[in-house]
């Protein structure tokens, strides 16, 4: 992917160096130095792509010769220790052709150094590394004397002010950066995390110990050297603006600890005075914000603009959650489903919950859909409903493939937000208030790139449509963006997965979704798809043959190999290509000069896009199989059917495409995958590269990665899921949930518990199911049992006094708000979850402030898994209305109004309640006969049941109950 590095340093003779020795290796040329009398020949030199001088207004025009212009140099300059040329060396990018690079790198240094009056020798070089990836990068020598017709004249000092050097690395930054967007190409070179005030680390190269302790070995040497100057002017940054390492160290984790901070510091610092100068200078700033403690008990921090920028996400969001002017009517939604049915696509109950939820006229909606279960299908149902209400329809996801699986899947035209931000800096393509925006693959976004979008759409009026698993890849950037503003405004759930077309896969993958990635392997174990060999080498042979039985008895499917490093792609590549070429399913190889360097492709080969290009309608991850190849020409097949037909010259980025990485196969779908699990790997890893199949997969590891299979299940199940500076204030968190604060929901339902022994649900209860334990380590359960007793205690202080009429005391609050804190820090939500198991059962107070938890614990788990299980959560309002309903004729049969009253009044708020929850109410409809309803298809059950409750109540009253 494209790196920023940009670096200037001085060529002086005090260190031994010739300006025109410099000029001929970085040329490739061969130039005789005349103040020494000596030819530096270098034309054997590889890798020069490009080689020009180029003149500002009024230079000689004799300059322009390499040789005429460093000779004039060297002559100008008499002292012994002179500086002769200042050398600018930056990357290129990659992901850019070589004639798209030549072009931004002239550009830059006519801007910067030409107009600026001083002479320039671009070179680029193009050089492979023995990864077989290029390393493009340019250098540029620069004259530091002013020039006239008549040659050089006085040292322009204004050339060496620091400023300046920090202002080129800031618009080589912003040039590249709009380059890549220009092509709707996803990498980005990120400088504002880096940068603050217009001042930015250099980055460094990694030098490992045993690099560090060599001394005098030629290069070797000059390069730690250099990382070692790079990390004290970086340290002196630091200690001079420490704002600086909070931005950076933001920038890919929105909180973090002191070792996190030790640990940067330490990277970017020379020397122990200079580190405890710099950590202490970080320590001691005003920017930094203390969070507290996180669930293993370490303090945690962020930065003061991290904060803001969650807060600004947050006021986005609550703006646009508040507006409702895009409404879709009842018509134009039939006339959608109508359409979608005449193409044979039914929406399930959870579809349809999910399109009235984004089809309401609120400015935000939130739907969280597992892997495969026809997100952008549903999306494609809405977009015919918007249109027809006059609204304009646009999509934007992280990765280009992700973009082209929303618009394949749903006709949304998409393209990647960083190519949509590009445009709107460009004052082109604005949102305005007829626009509905859909971010899919919500879940990759980082807060900051969330932030920016939302606000725009917020300004702009337009309504936005985050689509996204949290579970799913973790944002490459720092924050949860997504998950936060689920749990903040809601939404609704597609848990029903499509993709797979046998029940059991559909379990497994609800089962990686939720977090039960042991279950799913276990599922998968059982049926002989789980495949372990004695090494990583063995697993990989045992793959490939597997993959290749597979290529020849199912020719007609497609299929991915998948893992999580680059360099195992690379070689899985090699080995399925190599069965391919020995099987004669090749054709005649073509050699190839692609972006990575030579390769051989053949008509039948399997191949990988890299890049986004719209002209062509391709993506970066975009699969195909080959039809015809050339050196000049080829022409593909993608999977999804279109013909592709590019020159190699014009379009380079492609490569094989048997194996991929786990990143690149997010939003993809194929028939059958092949899964080569590694130590790199987590639950969210796990998650994607498990649930990308139709049919088949097979899951392959060696015993040296994993000794054994639940050590494999052990890795493949750690949660590696990003955090909020928010996160951090759980007394908070249920007031952004509820619109209410901590204390005001306490006292709501403590405020209900002394009023009668037993609760109205006391006798009602969920049908029986097994659920599993809330989530927590062994050696939590202890703090949780203890907290939960804590919580109990205050709960039934606070009942106590109450019941007796007496004022509650401020250090009952105090203990109440404290046990609730401490509950909170153990698990998120278990706050929520113990208050409504004990609203319901009121006498596991007693029992938990006598010691006895286990209950009130039980049922607290309880409650997360309806809270969490749109299935169970329909289970308990079946069973919740019934109850009330029985508990309600049989006060009106004994003539208490006021109770049966008050019944109805519970039944009613419980219909409404389906308003915020249509995921369930879309569940209902499978269940009318249980709630004793005939809903026509065009009322929703909400209303239905209102409906109902209105008529009974009527007919009591007419028959004097």
């Amino acid at each position: 992917m494209a790196i920023f590095h940009f670096s200037a340093k001085v060529i002086g003779r005090s260190s031994g160096r010739s300006a025109v020795a410099a000029a001929a290796y970085r040329s490739g040329e061969r130039l005789h130095d005349e103040r020494i009398d000596r030819t530096h020949d270098f034309t054997n030199k590889a890798g020069v792509l490009h080689s020009e001088v180029m003149l500002p207004k009024g230079a000689p025009e004799a300059f322009a010769d390499r040789a005429t212009l460093w000779n004039a140099v060297e002559a100008a300059e008499k002292r012994k220790d002179a500086q002769l040329a200042r050398e600018v060396e930056f990357a290129l990018p990659r992901e850019l052709t070589k004639k798209d690079n030549i072009k931004l790198a002239r550009e830059f240094v006519k801007a910067e150094f030409i107009e600026k009056g001083m002479i320039a020798d671009l070179n680029l070089h193009w050089d492979i590394g023995e990864d077989g990836k290029a390393k493009p990068h340019a250098h540029v020598m620069l004259t530091m004397r002013e020039v006239t017709k008549d040659g050089f004249g006085a040292k322009v000092r204004d050339w060496n002010k620091t400023a300046l050097i920090e202002q080129w690395r800031e618009r080589w930054a912003d040039r590249v950066n709009r380059a890549l967007a220009e092509r709707d190409i996803d990498a980005r070179i990120d400088h504002r995390s880096l940068e603050a005030q217009g001042i930015a680390l250099e980055p460094q190269d990694k030098i490992g110990p045993a690099a560090s302790r060599i001394g005098g070995r030629g290069l070797e040497a000059e390069r730690i050297e250099e990382h070692r100057a790079i990390a004290q002017r970086n340290g002196a940054r630091i200690i001079a603006n420490p704002s600086l390492a909070l931005d950076a160290i933001t920038h890919q984790q929105a909180t973090f600890t002191k070792r996190d901070l030790a640990a940067f510091v330490h990277r970017h610092s020379e020397g122990n005075e200079q580190f405890d100068a710099a950590y202490n200078a970080v320590r001691g700033s005003t920017d930094l914000i203390a969070l507290g403690k996180d669930g293993r008990g370490q303090d945690r921090f962020t930065s003061r603009a991290m904060i803001e920028t969650e807060q600004r996400l947050h006021r986005a969001a609550d703006a646009m959650a508040q507006r409702a002017k895009h409404s879709v009517n009842d018509v134009q939604r039939s006339a959608a489903y109508a359409s979608a049915a005449k193409r044979g696509l039914v929406l399930s109950g959870e579809q349809k919950s999910a399109f009235e939820h984004v089809t309401n006229s609120k400015g935000l909606a939130v739907v969280v859909g597992y892997a495969g279960t026809g997100k952008s299908a549903m999306l494609g149902v809405a977009r015919e409903a918007w249109e027809s209400a006059g609204h304009n329809v646009r999509g934007a996801a992280l990765s280009g493939i992700a973009a082209e699986g929303l618009e394949n899947g749903s006709g949304i035209a998409s393209r990647t937000i960083a190519s949509l931000e590009h445009q709107w800096g460009k004052g082109c393509e604005q949102l305005t208030s007829r626009d509905v925006l859909i971010i899919d693959e919500a879940g990759m976004v980082g807060t900051r790139q969330m932030e920016r979008v939302l606000s725009h759409a917020a300004n702009a009026g337009a309504k936005a449509v985050l689509v996204g698993d949290q579970q799913q890849l973790q944002a490459i950037e720092a924050g949860a963006a997504f998950r936060a503003i689920h749990e903040r405004h809601g939404g609704v759930e597609i848990s029903e997965v499509r993709r797979q077309l046998s029940a059991w896969q559909q379990d497994a993958t609800r089962q990686l979704a939720t977090g039960r990635t042991g279950e799913a392997i276990r599922s998968y174990e059982e049926r002989g798809m789980v495949h372990a060999a004695d090494t990583r080498e063995d697993a990989r042979t045992t793959l490939i043959e597997r993959w290749d039985q597979e290529s020849q008895n199912c020719p007609g499917d497609s299929r991915i190999i998948l893992t999580h490093t680059n360099d195992e792609v690379r070689e899985l590549n090699q080995m399925a290509r190599g069965r391919m070429r020995e099987a004669g399913a090749l054709g005649s190889d073509a050699t190839i000069k692609t972006a990575r360097g030579e390769r051989q492709f053949a008509s039948s080969d399997r191949i990988i896009f890299l890049r986004n290009e719209r002209g062509l309608g391709v993506k970066n991850g975009t699969l195909a199989t080959v039809a015809k190849a050339s050196a000049q020409r080829m022409a593909v097949r993608t999977y999804d059917g279109r013909e592709v037909v590019f020159d190699t010259k014009d379009y380079s980025h492609i490569d094989h495409g048997y194996a991929a990485t786990i990143h690149k196969a997010q939003g993809m779908t194929v028939d059958r995958a092949h899964v080569l699990a590694t130590p790199g790997m987590n639950s969210h890893s796990a998650y994607v590269a498990m649930s990308r199949h139709r049919e088949g997969l097979a899951l392959h590891y060696g015993r040296d990665d994993f000794a054994d299979q639940s050590k494999l299940v052990r890795t493949l199940s750690r949660e590696r899921g990003k955090d909020m500076a928010g996160d951090y204030k759980p007394e908070q968190a249920f007031a952004e949930l509820r619109g209410i604060t901590f204390g005001e929901r306490v006292f709501e339902i403590v405020r209900q518990v002394p009023k009668r022994a037993k609760s109205i649900f006391g006798n009602f209860r969920p049908q029986a199911r097994q659920l599993e334990p809330i989530p927590a380590l062994a050696n939590m359960q202890d703090d949780q049992r203890r907290a939960v007793e804590r919580y109990a205690r205050a709960l039934g202080d606070i009942g106590t006094m109450q019941a007796q009429g007496l004022p509650v005391l401020p250090h009952q609050n105090d203990a109440l708000e404290k046990a609730g804190k401490a509950l909170e820090a153990i698990r998120p939500y278990a706050v929520a979850d113990l208050a409504k198991a004990l609203d319901r059962r009121p006498e596991l107070i007693a029992e938990a402030v006598g010691g006895r938890s286990q209950e009130a614990m039980r049922v607290m788990s309880q409650e997360a898994a309806v809270r969490t299980d749109p299935a169970l959560r329909s289970e308990r309002f079946v069973s919740d209305w019934q109850g009330l309903s029985t508990a309600r004729r049989q006060l009106e049969q004994q003539g208490d109004r006021t109770g049966a009253a008050r019944v109805s009044a519970k039944l009613t708020e419980l219909a409404k309640g389906l308003g915020r929850d249509p995921q369930v109410e879309g569940l209902l409809r499978g269940k009318t006969r249980e709630l004793g309803i005939d809903p026509k298809p065009e009322r929703s059950i909400a209303n239905e049941l209102t409906a109902t409750l209105t008529r009974e109540r009527t007919r009591a009253f007419d028959m004097g109950i």
